[in-house]
């Protein structure tokens, strides 16, 4: 049998820009800051929850996907088997970086039953000189890493950390010396005051947030002046790529605009035919000129979500996406004044020859200053929400995004409502809330229903047994010779029970 050590460390994380990890147990690791680390740009973290388990070392890159459950620190109590139990679930695993992508790991983790993952960094910032000059390494990172997704991070629901190789080092020394570890990953949005803020980072051609701008109208109202939205499209720096060639000329052709400035991606992958770069690059512009005249003075902008719907369904196709009819259909649609928006188009530096356009150049300084690597993305209070984009997802993180006490009614009624589409309509949870529960007032009809119902059943079967009860006395009686009563009447026996047998049977 192992003896393991009672001697618990606890690290506690939030999320950047409010991230703070601290270690209580031993006291020469506490450090009133906290410890840094690096969230992963996959998973789908309890947005507002906490996640706090034991961990433990898998003492392994972890690449393989046969995991060894029976492995790892601290050492655990051996089995009928003779082989050391697995890790215990829940848990958290700490895994070493290095052998294969970020995204392999942590799914691996996952199947293994972990409950979030820890990437233990192996390699020094070359910035920590300390950390250098400890481990004697040669070769040290320049930059930070970023746990970013490989593209195939999709079914990774665990969320993951990434912590760096001082720290890291650490604890997995109090690992191996077989004493706890517990750690506790919490993902607290910032919440500075009753109102949140909440970006979108897309493409029209992006065809995973087409769901969410269909259907996310309807709660930006409801929220209202409790929070600000703003969209934003993202936009291909062309100089930069190379795309603008020596004498200003366009090297990328129709995936760009302005002489090679900006550009996008071609969403059929097709050059000579379909949507170009060049028209995802316009619509950009134009669903920006539209949110500057409709949707930025009261951050919900009820006619750029209906532009957007409505190109959707019209226009959205190969045929149509380019269509300037197209697009004045749909200004029609969503009440929107179509010399507003091209005027716009054309001031802020329009899309022909060498020239500069100052909402593009915007969107694409804030898309570096924000760090957007993958599309799509929304943010919220500068937060950027991970897993899938629903408006349901979006919501809680949202909800979760207020200082306590100032969320507005529709969070408290409508968040973890199973009808959550029907409460957004209404404001009012009619479905009850705990995953698919009943409301209070349901359940208690149901019961008085059920009882009325027993109660009828029970009422009409004793009225059967007590027929049947009579009938079969009046068989026996009938059987028996005529009695005498009281008053010297002479009777038959069914005389006496017609009358309820009130008389007596036996005389003293």
């Amino acid at each position: 049998m192992v003896l393991l050590l009672t001697k618990y460390v606890s690290l506690f994380f939030r999320p950047i820009p409010f991230t703070l990890s601290i270690i209580k147990v031993p006291q020469s690791l506490f450090r009133p800051e906290g410890y840094d680390h690096r969230e992963a740009l996959f998973g789908v973290p309890p947005y507002g929850g906490a996640i706090a388990q034991s961990v433990y070392y898998a003492d392994s890159d972890l690449c393989d996907p046969t995991v060894d459950t029976r492995k790892g620190y601290p050492i655990r109590n051996k089995d009928s088997t003779g082989k050391m139990e697995p890790w215990p679930s829940p848990f958290i695993l700490m895994v070493d970086r290095g052998g294969c992508s970020f995204v392999q790991k942590v799914r691996n983790a996952q199947k293994a039953g972990a409950a979030g993952a820890i990437i233990a960094d192996n390699t020094c910032l070359c910035s920590d000189k300390d950390c250098v000059s400890a481990n004697g390494q040669a070769v040290c990172q320049p930059a930070e890493p970023i746990m970013a997704d490989d593209g195939s991070g999709g079914d990774v629901s665990i969320p993951s950390f990434l912590m760096f190789k001082v720290d890291a080092d650490q604890v997995k020394a109090e690992l191996k010396a077989n004493q706890m570890v517990q750690i506790e990953m919490q993902w607290a949005l910032p919440s500075p005051d009753d109102r949140v803020e909440y970006d979108l980072w897309t493409t029209p051609s992006d065809p995973v947030s087409k769901d969410f701008q269909k259907n996310f109208k309807s709660v930006a109202q409801a929220l209202g002046s409790h929070a600000y939205f703003t969209p934003h499209m993202y936009i291909y720096d062309g100089i930069k790529s190379n795309c603008q060639g020596f004498d200003g000329e366009n090297m990328c052709f129709n995936l760009c605009t302005n002489n090679g400035r900006y550009c996008a991606t071609d969403p059929d992958n097709d050059l000579d035919h379909g949507i170009s770069g060049a028209d995802v690059v316009k619509e950009s512009l134009r669903r920006i000129c539209i949110w500057k005249h409709y949707g930025e003075t009261d951050g919900v902008g009820s006619e750029w979500w209906d532009y957007v719907a409505q190109f959707l369904e019209r226009c959205d196709n190969p045929d149509f996406f380019a269509n300037e009819d197209c697009a004045k259909d749909c200004y029609k649609h969503a009440k929107i004044k179509e010399d507003v928006i091209e005027r716009c188009m054309k001031d802020s530096g329009g899309l022909e020859k060498d020239t500069p356009n100052t909402f593009l150049d915007l969107e694409m300084q804030a898309q570096v200053s924000r760090g957007v690597v993958i599309l799509p993305t929304a943010f919220v209070n500068t937060i950027a929400l991970r897993g899938g984009l629903t408006t349901a997802t979006v919501f809680t993180g949202i909800c979760n995004g207020y200082l306590d006490g100032t969320e507005p009614k529709i969070c408290t009624e409508c968040q973890g409502c199973p009808d959550f589409e029907g409460c957004i309509g209404s404001g009012k949870c009619h479905g009850g809330k705990g995953g698919g529960g009943v409301s209070k007032n349901a359940f208690m009809g149901s019961i008085l229903l059920l009882s009325c119902v027993f109660g009828a059943v029970a009422f009409w079967h004793y009225r059967k047994t007590r027929e049947e009860m009579r009938e079969q006395v009046r068989g026996i009686l009938a059987e028996y010779m005529p009695l005498e009563g009281d008053d010297g009447h002479v009777g038959s026996p069914m005389d006496f029970a017609r009358r309820g047998g009130t008389e007596n049977l036996m005389m003293s």
